[in-house]
């Protein structure tokens, strides 16, 4: 791919301008349609609020299918595993790409139960991967897709983990992957990683995001990092505390890069070149793509989070498109959900990542969407529901995500 170093800018400002707000008409008509189903209006409590939200991205209040399915992974290594920051070697991210083919991995087993595709892209893996298991056409799911920009970031902790123009080209990566999925009829995606040692730089670029949101000073950083950084793939005590260390040392180091303005102000893209890693730039690509073409989109785990914060950051309407699926046991996973401000759809005491949160999600969300394209109005079901209009008049049935609105007395007429 060209490098964009000379125009970095221009090349992503030019896709950013085609994310469009989420449709409001088609969020009030779902709102209304689920409040006059055959049930307490709000008892299905989030499974409404997600068929609401998918509403506003497709346009369309009821009727929207979310069967044709893929995830994408980002495969990238990191140089700052040469500080021990990581407790696997890298042959890990290797064999793990490979295996994604082969969907055995956790997200790969759960891909082939539910017939889901994958989308594995070499954006950076240090070793070779055998000719045999890679392809250049992205449309070719059955492969690892060829988009490898270097054999790993540099040692962040040594220096700058990419160039800018490395970042951007990582992150329109994902926005092409993203097109592909829309061209290829996909109609929810999700966005998993591999890559040794990227619970390092998704705990950097958290750190940095959630200490400007707060306006913590820079001297205050090793007390905070404390309550950020985990121990990723099983870290001794010893390595974790070396992990806090090179994160917090790096932050001091490249903060003129990463806030060049002023204390709270964060350049995302500084940001994610400085410590931050391809898989993440990929992923953050995918959900700005995933915004572009009006799919909606699952995060997975920490890894995923910390790209979603990033492309919020960059385009702040593509949070309107993303769906959070687990909640990690990583450390950092609650910091960045609350700064995300999506609350994840379930705890089953997961850290893998690979996109391993994502088919489970999925379902949750084919859930919500059965309910508001199947389920019968009161009108339909012939209950008689008089009784609830003393209960929708004090408000007690308003979703609080949505402008509070006067109702009227009576049964809605069938939508």
């Amino acid at each position: 791919m060209e490098n964009m170093d000379s125009k970095p800018i221009p090349a992503l400002e030019g896709c950013i301008a085609r994310i469009e707000p989420v449709n409001e008409t088609a969020i009030r008509e779902a709102q209304e349609r689920q409040d006059y189903r055959v049930k307490v209006p709000r008892s299905l409590g989030r499974l409404e609020d997600i068929s609401i939200k998918i509403a506003g991205i497709t346009g369309r209040a009821f009727g929207n299918d979310v069967s044709n399915q893929a995830i994408i992974l980002m495969c990238a290594d990191n140089g700052v595993v040469e500080e021990g920051v990581a407790s696997a070697p890298q042959t890990v991210t290797l064999m793990q790409t490979i295996n994604f083919t082969k969907k055995i991995t956790g997200v790969g087993s759960q891909a082939k139960h539910f017939g889901i595709d994958l989308l594995p892209i070499d954006i950076g893996v240090k070793l070779p991967i055998p000719e045999e298991y890679l392809t250049d056409n992205m449309q070719d799911f059955g492969k690892v897709v060829n988009r490898r920009i270097a054999n790993g970031t540099k040692n962040f902790f040594r220096e700058p983990a990419m160039t800018r123009g490395e970042a951007i080209q990582a992150i329109m990566v994902g926005i092409e992957a993203a097109g592909v999925c829309s061209a290829a009829g996909k109609n929810l995606i999700g966005v998993g990683e591999m890559g040794i040692g990227n619970t390092t730089t998704a705990s950097a670029i958290i750190t940095a995001l959630t200490m400007h949101n707060q306006n913590k000073p820079i001297w205050s950083l090793y007390q905070y990092i404390n309550e950020i950084v985990g121990r990723g793939g099983g870290l001794s005590d010893e390595g974790l505390e070396i992990k806090k260390h090179i994160i917090a040392e790096s932050l001091i180091k490249y903060k003129d890069e990463i806030s060049p303005e002023k204390e709270g102000v964060i350049d995302p893209i500084g940001l994610l070149s400085t410590v931050g890693g391809y898989d993440i730039a990929g992923m953050v690509g995918v959900y700005l793509g995933a915004a572009i073409h009006r799919i909606p989109v699952v995060i997975d785990g920490v890894i995923s989070i910390a790209a979603a914060l990033l492309a919020v950051k960059i385009a702040p309407r593509a949070k309107d498109y993303m769906f959070t699926s687990h909640k990690s046991l990583e450390g950092a996973y609650g910091a960045a959900s609350e700064l995300l401000g999506i609350e994840p759809m379930y705890d089953l005491g997961m850290k893998l990542g690979e996109g391993s949160g994502c088919p489970i999600a999925f379902k949750i969300i084919e859930a919500a969407c059965a309910v508001m394209n199947n389920m019968s109005s009161l009108e339909e079901a012939k209950v008689d529901a008089e009784y609830l209009n003393e209960f929708r008049e004090d408000g007690q049935f308003e979703n609080p995500s949505l402008p509070r609105r006067k109702w009227k007395l009576g049964l809605k007429k069938n939508t």
